[in-house]
């Protein structure tokens, strides 16, 4: 999922930088929902290990 998040962003500053405009917002807006969705996963699993619960075990 890393991988995408980096691709997208990759994507957007390039067709902005070539003045797509409309490719450079889906690619950021996409780029946001990723980067959202892992720090929600992130903090829960942090959370999870303070508590001691293992749930990758």
């Amino acid at each position: 999922m890393l991988q995408l998040l980096i691709i997208l962003v990759l994507v957007a500053l390039v067709a902005g930088g070539l003045g797509f405009s409309g490719v450079a917002a889906g690619a950021a807006t996409l780029a946001k929902i990723i980067f959202a969705i892992m720090l929600i996963g992130i903090v829960l699993l942090l959370i999870l290990a303070f508590m001691g619960i293992a749930i990758l075990i």
